[in-house]
């Protein structure tokens, strides 16, 4: 099945849907799926291939697509075809007028629109953005529907020219809480191809309930095209409480929100998922020699806490600037971990690829890209600043950084980010398609 990404970032959600990869063995529960595993290695598991292939990605960041590229390369022929640097505003534009911007035959669109205008982190500015689509500022007399704040909308009319079967959506949780945001986006999403698509209420969920070593909680949004679905799909998503064999939401698979716990691992944590990482100084994974020099500003600056290796990670944030949380503090500043310290190890924030280990990015992802062609080169600046953080699209962050994914995660950066479609409701919705079972990073 195709699949169109929007937001792609550096394609944690891209990567999470086409699987393949590898991840923590903790993070897959395999008493509940073990049909996702095709080779053990101990404690890592590759994960089977889907049914999905990425034909279209898009993002407006050159190292993004760097990065992007340098990933699926090794995988696909035509990667740098692929994705696409471009606004989504001038894409929908240029569509509308009668260029072939978009692919035919497309299954599935994904996105995680930009989250800073709803993400308790900004200001808050939502619909009110005053960010242009481009990344720069919104000019005076420039339409607000172009805003950052707006992009969804852009991602709705994708929908409506490629009326894919199923679209999904991702963004933070203070969406949620930001006056009517959600059911406004909700009622906005079902209008696309003029009403022609059930959009279900939205939900948040938690990464940690999906074997992601993180505090990370986003908002997924589903729509489905009216007239692919049975009359028992029909009335099923219509009806006020979705029947459990219908709802396409992923049932946990570890306890760390989750009420009901029987048969679910426990949350995977820091110390499991650093498992074999050597300290920077002794390492020869560029990802995991990087770190922010940044220095300690004190407690009451973000970024400036330790981690718990017995526990699950803050959120790793998109563009912390160097702020990103301690691997360890020294004594001085309130560290916990002794034994490390008196070892000799150092003060240090996280390195690249503890962010990415966190947000479930596999190993052979790399974040330090010499340039290549036509695309850029990605310094360890830029992925400390920029990729150490999801994507939601980055999984724009459920990135990575959004496995998501900007991304999740995956969003689904959000790896596994693990946000995986429930595949049987999914084979009831869409009869007759073989959907496969998929994590949705970011």
């Amino acid at each position: 099945m195709n699949v169109l990404s929007l937001f792609s970032g550096c394609g944690g959600m891209d990567i999470g849907f086409e699987g393949g990869f590898s991840c923590l063995r903790r993070s897959v529960n395999a008493n509940m799926r073990p049909d996702w595993i095709v080779e053990n290695n101990g404690e890592w598991v590759t994960l089977k291939k889907t049914g999905f292939t990425t034909v279209f990605a898009n993002d407006i960041r050159p190292d993004a697509k760097a990065a992007w590229i340098s990933y699926f390369s090794r995988r696909i022929d035509n990667a740098e075809t692929i994705y696409h640097i471009d606004s989504i505003v001038d894409l929908v534009k240029r569509a509308k007028a009668g260029e072939k911007v978009f692919p035919d035959n497309i299954h599935i669109v994904t996105g995680g629109f930009p989250c800073q205008d709803f993400s308790i982190a900004g200001k808050r500015n939502g619909f009110n953005s005053q960010k242009s689509h481009n990344g720069g500022t919104l000019e005076a007399g420039e339409p607000s529907i172009e805003s950052r704040g707006q992009l969804y909308i852009w991602m709705r009319d994708v929908v409506t020219l490629t009326k894919p079967l199923i679209f999904i959506a991702e963004n933070v949780k203070g969406l949620t809480n930001l006056n009517d945001v959600k059911e406004i986006i909700e009622h906005d999403f079902a209008n696309a191809a003029d009403g022609g698509y059930i959009v279900i209420p939205a939900k948040v969920l938690h990464a940690a309930d999906y074997g992601v070593p993180q505090s990370r909680e986003r908002v997924i949004f589903f729509g489905f095209k009216k007239s692919a679905l049975t009359v028992e799909a029909m009335k099923a998503l219509t009806s006020k409480h979705i029947p459990k064999e219908y709802d396409p939401y992923p049932q946990p698979t570890h306890a760390y929100t989750a009420k009901e716990t029987t048969g679910l691992y426990s949350p995977v944590t820091c110390a499991e998922a650093f498992v074999d990482l050597l300290e920077p100084d002794f390492s020869t994974d560029l990802s995991q020699k990087k770190y922010s020099k940044a220095k300690y500003m004190g407690k009451h600056c973000q970024g400036q806490n330790e981690i718990k290796l017995n526990s699950i990670a803050p959120t790793i944030r998109s563009e912390h600037h160097g702020n990103i949380e301690y691997r360890r503090l020294s004594e001085e500043h309130g560290g916990k971990h002794l034994e490390e310290l008196h070892l000799g190890m150092p003060e240090r924030r996280l390195s690249v690829r503890e962010c990415a280990r966190i947000q479930t990015f596999p190993d052979d992802y790399q974040f330090i890209i010499p340039k290549k062609g036509n695309n850029v080169s990605v310094s360890s600046s830029d992925a400390k600043n920029r990729f150490a953080c999801v994507h939601n699209g980055f999984f724009n962050q459920f990135t990575i950084f959004c496995y998501t994914s900007e991304c999740s995660g995956h969003f689904f950066k959000c790896s596994v980010n693990s946000l995986y479609i429930n595949p049987a409701a999914s084979r009831k919705l869409v009869p007759n398609v073989g959907i496969y079972d998929t994590a949705i990073c970011c």
